[in-house]
């Protein structure tokens, strides 16, 4: 089975549709699909529901989604550097579903695993927790938390093979195995592609069985997050 296509734009192609679940790898500017973002927002499909750890930056990442409407929904741990999904949360324009970020790991994980819910200490007394079950085990109170699972998952990796193996590189791997397991159909947007049998098995991070198609996009832009704590 040939997973390889030419181009971010081909992948998506015959898959995306309105109204779609798409969960999206990456943490902060670290680890994000960047290629296959750009290619979504240009395919113009709408209404979707958005699983990340954040919303991007208002010119980057899921910010390039915002900036169209193309979201109707963000579930999501934080949110903080996205001036135009301020913007569209306070005016009501945008459905936010905050979760705990361990939480929304374990969401994604346990979907990924068809472990349809499961509970947690995290949450319980507060926001989080309204409206959902609470039980009580050895004395403590926990909240129940269902999985996650998406249509489409958008996954960055460092390099992957023919088949669909991949290995992230250091903090890159972050969300993205996650995503991958969580994906009904898992895109993976690579820097580098090698023969099947090249990769170290002991080095894989994520087997190809979850993979389904890979885009090559050798020189990403790879951005840097900076903080100005002082003036000049």
């Amino acid at each position: 089975m040939n997973k390889l296509y030419p181009s971010a734009a081909a992948a998506l192609q015959d898959v995306v549709a309105d109204g779609q679940t798409v969960a999206v790898g990456g943490f902060g500017l670290c680890g994000i699909p960047e290629a296959l973002i750009a290619a979504l927002r240009d395919s113009g499909v709408k209404n979707l529901t958005c699983i990340s750890n954040n919303a991007g930056v208002d010119d980057f990442g899921l910010g390039l989604l915002l900036q169209t409407r193309q979201v109707k929904k963000m579930i999501a741990s934080y949110v903080g550097e996205n001036k135009e999904f301020e913007r569209q949360f306070l005016s009501g324009e945008l459905e936010v579903e905050l979760t705990p970020q361990g939480t929304l790991a374990e969401k994604l994980r346990a979907g990924g695993a068809g472990i349809p819910a499961f509970f947690t200490k995290t949450g319980v007394g507060t926001q989080v927790a309204e409206g959902k079950e609470i039980r009580e085990f050895d004395g403590r109170e926990y909240v129940m938390e269902r999985s996650l699972t998406a249509d489409i998952a958008l996954v960055k990796a460092w390099k992957a093979d023919k088949t669909g193996n991949l290995v992230f590189r250091k903090t890159a791997r972050n969300f993205n195995p996650d995503v991958a397991t969580a994906g009904k159909l898992t895109i993976v947007e690579v820097e580098e592609l090698v023969e099947t049998g090249e990769l170290d098995p002991d080095h894989i991070h994520l087997p190809g069985i979850y993979v389904h198609r890979i885009v090559v996009n050798a020189e990403p832009e790879k951005r840097i997050e900076q903080r100005t704590t002082k003036g000049a």
